[in-house]
């Protein structure tokens, strides 16, 4: 079997204990020569700094590639441009760029009044700088707002056009999934990369309320098998044989990279890439 490239997503720390776990996450992958770290943004931009100083922090310490993301929620076309020419100063020369999800917990999207409207007027903005690498999201299991699964497949098409470089999905649970959707952009006419993301489950509950909201399908017989390994305490080993068999089958239908959703835990996620063969290329001194 082929080892795959991998690169991971981590979020902004808002307390001193998360900075210290965010900080250990990235000790503990970053031998595993990661494409890039993503860091996530808020809703409706509520951790901007924070995403702005750990991307740089990640970035100058571990010398590696950071992407960080960047959404149209609750700012200005100017505000959130300025944000962006922020992270290139830091060195930040790589950019998910989102939509973003509706403020306040709200139930659509609506657009800041000076704003972008929408994920490709910002992708469009960031590929006239010519200063990003440009990655956007992308939806196996279809987007909650599209109306069908063509419809989703040709915005995704439009990300591309607008100046998208490469493709990060949502997370999914069967292989499937993936496949069925990469065979789409395809016939779609998409040719640029399209990674999938996986989520190493380290709790089925709230992933599957997360599934849930995004309109990512949950397989019935998830529920099965998290109810008897919950009854036997074999939660971790569960997750951990499901991911890797996940992983394993992607790679054997020829893809070469995967994005893992941390949730800054990196154990089950470096076990599942010593299990396909993604092992530490260099030792990570210790750097305050």
């Amino acid at each position: 079997m082929t080892t795959p490239t991998v690169s991971f997503e981590v979020f902004p720390p808002k307390s001193i204990d998360a900075a210290f776990k965010l900080w250990d996450t990235a000790q503990a992958l970053a031998p595993l020569a990661p494409r890039f770290f993503s860091v996530t943004y808020g809703a409706g931009g509520t951790t901007r700094d924070l995403t702005h100083d750990a991307a740089a922090v990640l970035h100058r310490t571990l010398g590696l590639p950071v992407s960080a993301h960047l959404t149209c929620v609750g700012a200005s076309v100017a505000e959130t441009m300025d944000v962006a020419e922020k992270f290139h100063a830091a060195g930040v020369t790589e950019i998910v760029a989102l939509r973003g999800d509706p403020e306040g917990g709200a139930d659509k999207f609506t657009p800041h009044a000076d704003g972008f409207k929408n994920s490709v007027e910002l992708i469009e903005a960031l590929a006239l700088l010519d200063k990003f690498t440009i990655r956007v999201g992308a939806y196996p299991d279809c987007h909650p707002d599209a109306v069908s699964q063509h419809a989703n497949v040709q915005y995704l098409k439009r990300k591309f056009d607008a100046g998208a470089d490469e493709a990060l999905t949502q997370f999914f649970f069967e292989p499937e999934s993936f496949l069925r959707f990469r065979d789409q952009c395809a016939a779609a006419g998409i040719t640029k990369p399209i990674i999938p993301g996986i989520l190493p489950i380290t709790n089925w509950t709230s992933a599957r309320k997360f599934a849930e909201r995004c309109g990512t399908k949950i397989p019935a017989w998830m529920d099965e098998a998290y109810r008897a390994a919950e009854r036997d305490n074999r939660t971790e080993l569960l997750s951990t044989s499901l991911c890797t068999e996940l992983c394993s089958e992607l790679v054997a239908e020829g893809v070469d990279s995967l994005h893992f959703y941390t949730l800054n835990r990196p154990e089950l996620t470096r076990d599942v890439c010593r299990a396909l063969g993604v092992t530490p290329q260099t030792q990570m001194s210790n750097v305050a």
